[in-house]
């Protein structure tokens, strides 16, 4: 599917934050978007990020998303 894909980022606290602070990027693709999450989703966890959201055209796909280890 085509449009403007994109990642929201919330703390432990579930507050938002700053997608621009964190590399954010428009992705052409629901792939493009995915591929990339998968190469910094440590770098992600390491900047204080616990769950993410997937969005399309700003509408939700699918999240939020923890990055916390299965127990």
């Amino acid at each position: 599917m085509t449009g403007r894909w994109t990642w929201s980022y919330e703390d432990a606290a579930g507050s938002a934050m700053d997608a621009a602070s964190l590399g954010a990027t428009v992705f052409p693709t629901q792939s493009d978007a995915e591929s990339w999450f998968g190469e910094v989703w440590a770098d992600l966890t390491d900047a204080g990020v616990a769950a993410v959201t997937l969005w399309r055209d700003g509408e939700k796909v699918y999240g939020p998303m923890s990055l916390a280890p299965a127990p």
